[in-house]
């Protein structure tokens, strides 16, 4: 349906807002879903029951909307847009780095994805991390922390934050939950920050468990899901906000920067507030036409994160045949499989992720080389969620951030190898690969 120009006063005659619908009554940013509710919908089945943008013409495919300004009938209007009365939630824009409605519609899909109120999508995974931190913490503010992160969120924790802001970090083992009591001051620490599945390690926290200590001390908990779409979700299990690098899975293509923040409409609409909204004020602004792309793929997301999980089952067990140290929650013999496995959504598996400790930085060198120059089972590259395997030695690359006792610490070895296994040719055709590479060494 049509953006279409309307006057105030047409919209009050009519009762209804611009490309409304006679069963919708929601905010632009909330994922509207009939009868389900975030706890009880499958992501697919959520995805599947928010509302479809067609195109200005009727298309099938909503329309992309790229303006950067928009103009109103009538100049009254532009002042009720600046002071909250009117919004998106009305059909009324007034700037794209506010609000842009293809870009809300992305955010549609991210709230019924990861089944919170509302979402917002942003221009990459550490601006979406960074302004929901800003947003949450203030000056002399306290954030625990796992010390099994990305490297970029834990330099963003350990150095850019104090510096900046004063707002410190304590890292903690996010598995030992008395260390994770103790650390949290009450009446101080205002955010609780963990990876649903660890990068690059694969630990897996115990969201609920984590979730309830912490707001029994009124501390939010903020959840990084970006290693395990459709196969977690955080929300339903007790975390406050999601948080998301849309570049990795969501994405599927390794050629889209974007982040998403996933959280109750409150939080997103204080982020977005014109006088305190971290998201409005640093203005890390999410492109229309990428919104727009990435609106395209999430459709097939579960198909792809089936085919990733699958084969990194397989991949893991084959492995282990093999006498290899591999790490994957898939495994029985993981830490944390039963856990993994009360709180995984089964049809999706544990992941795509994988893990192989090939205790020194020259085996692990050896071994990728084999696998991308030898035999073509993958890139060495860092990121994740791409169609082809990607592989690379976490310890100095995605956490090099982190000094040699920070990465001893959190179980990063120095021949730790991070693979996000690919779905490209076939199972048997990229195993044999692998294993020909395997026994080169």
């Amino acid at each position: 349906m049509a953006y279409v120009l309307k006057t105030q006063q047409d919209l009050e005659l009519s009762g209804k807002k611009r490309n409304d619908r006679d069963d919708e009554d929601g905010d632009a940013m909330v994922s509207k879903k009939s009868s389900l509710t975030p706890t009880q919908a499958d992501p697919a089945a959520a995805l599947a029951c928010i509302r479809h943008e067609f195109g200005e013409h009727g298309g099938v495919n909503m329309s992309i909307e790229a303006s950067a300004t928009f103009t109103v009938m009538e100049p009254d209007t532009m002042r009720r847009i600046f002071s909250g009365e009117l919004g998106p939630e009305n059909d009324f824009f007034v700037y794209s780095r506010h609000f842009n409605p293809t870009v809300l519609n992305l955010s549609r899909q991210m709230a019924a994805l990861e089944g919170t109120q509302a979402a917002y999508c942003t221009s990459s995974g550490m601006s979406a991390i960074s302004s929901v931190l800003l947003q949450l913490c203030s000056s002399g503010g306290h954030v625990v922390a796992s010390k099994t992160l990305y490297g970029g969120t834990h330099a963003l924790l350990s150095h850019f934050l104090p510096r900046t802001c004063n707002i410190t970090t304590s890292f903690v083992d996010i598995t030992d939950h008395s260390a994770v009591a103790d650390a949290i001051v009450e009446g101080k620490t205002q955010v609780l920050y963990f990876e649903s599945m660890a990068n690059p390690t694969l630990t897996v926290a115990d969201t609920p468990e984590l979730s309830r200590m912490a707001h029994e001390k009124g501390v939010t908990v903020v959840v990084d899901n970006t290693f395990t779409p459709m196969v977690l979700s955080p929300a339903k299990f007790g975390a406050d906000v999601v948080v998301h690098s849309i570049s990795k899975f969501i994405s599927g293509g390794a050629d889209i920067i974007a982040g998403a923040v996933c959280g109750s409409e409150k939080l997103v609409k204080g982020m977005m507030d014109l006088r305190g909204g971290s998201l409005m004020l640093l203005g890390p602004t999410m492109n229309a036409k990428v919104a727009f792309e990435l609106s395209e793929r999430i459709p097939h997301l579960g198909l792809r994160m089936k085919e990733h999980s699958r084969r990194a089952q397989v991949y893991a067990e084959r492995m282990r045949e093999l006498g290899m140290k591999v790490i994957y929650p898939g495994l029985k013999d993981h830490p944390h499989h039963k856990l993994a496995t009360k709180m995984v959504n089964r049809e999706y598996g544990y992941g795509g992720l994988l893990s192989i400790d090939m205790e020194t930085e020259e085996r692990a060198n050896k071994l990728m080389t084999y696998l991308q120059n030898a035999t073509q089972f993958g890139l060495i590259a860092v990121s994740l969620g791409y169609y082809e395997t990607l592989m690379s030695c976490s310890g100095s690359s995605t956490s090099s951030e982190l000094d040699s006792s920070q990465k001893a610490a959190a179980g990063i070895s120095p021949g730790l190898v991070r693979m996000s296994v690919g779905y490209a040719g076939t199972l048997e055709q990229k195993w044999t690969q692998f294993e020909k590479a395997f026994l080169r060494m």
